[in-house]
């Protein structure tokens, strides 16, 4: 899938295509970083824009041997359709992405819902750009209000649109889930975590 990349700011709400407004997003704070701010990610396929992400500030770190996009004050990403319309969303407090394997990692405050208002909370987890998945192996909370069902357990796969998931192991519930949900974890910041190969199943 060929990708289209493009960041937009406040400060080009005008649209202008002046090369040094472009260079203005970025101020560098030392050889191997730039700093953006009111960033806005397109991803396009096709001429049609599939993904979108909006971060109020995006770091890029310009290390050749470890080059990755770190979302400190958090993101909002949009899954689009094939109709061009929104299917779903992630929200989390912090975020990271590495470019080289095509994965984001997200924590703080995780957040995915559909159109449908399903949603999903938990503690951090990686969206694979490749495979159009999510997963995790923390703790989650599923609401289901179209069918009046709330779900719990540990590590989830699921695709990008939350239109399929599958928790790896259920329980009936979780004791203080709400203060795990709330915790911050500090785990590394690109963890060595396997891409899954769980099937995906309508629930």
């Amino acid at each position: 899938m060929r990708i289209g990349f493009l960041i937009i700011s406040i400060f080009l709400i005008s649209c202008t295509n002046d090369v040094k407004d472009v260079d203005a997003l970025f101020s560098d704070i030392d050889a191997n970083k730039e700093i953006a701010t009111g960033v806005e990610i397109l991803y396009s396929d096709s001429s049609y824009v599939r993904i979108k992400i909006e971060a109020p500030k995006m770091i890029r770190h310009l290390d050749k041997d470890d080059p990755h996009e770190e979302f400190p004050d958090g993101l909002k990403v949009t899954f689009y359709g094939e109709n061009g319309k929104p299917s779903s969303w992630l929200e989390a407090g912090y975020a990271t992405r590495n470019e080289q394997d095509r994965e984001v990692y997200v924590k703080d405050n995780v957040l995915v819902y559909n159109a449908r208002n399903d949603k999903m909370r938990t503690i951090e987890l990686i969206w694979d750009e490749a495979e159009k998945l999510i997963h995790t192996e923390k703790p989650v909370k599923i609401m289901q209000p179209s069918i009046g069902d709330t779900l719990f357990g540990y590590g989830v796969i699921a695709n990008q649109d939350f239109t399929k998931f599958e928790i790896k192991r259920r329980v009936s519930a979780i004791k203080r889930f709400e203060s795990l949900i709330d915790e911050t974890s500090t785990p590394d910041r690109t963890p060595n975590a396997q891409k899954p190969r769980t099937r995906l199943r309508p629930e």
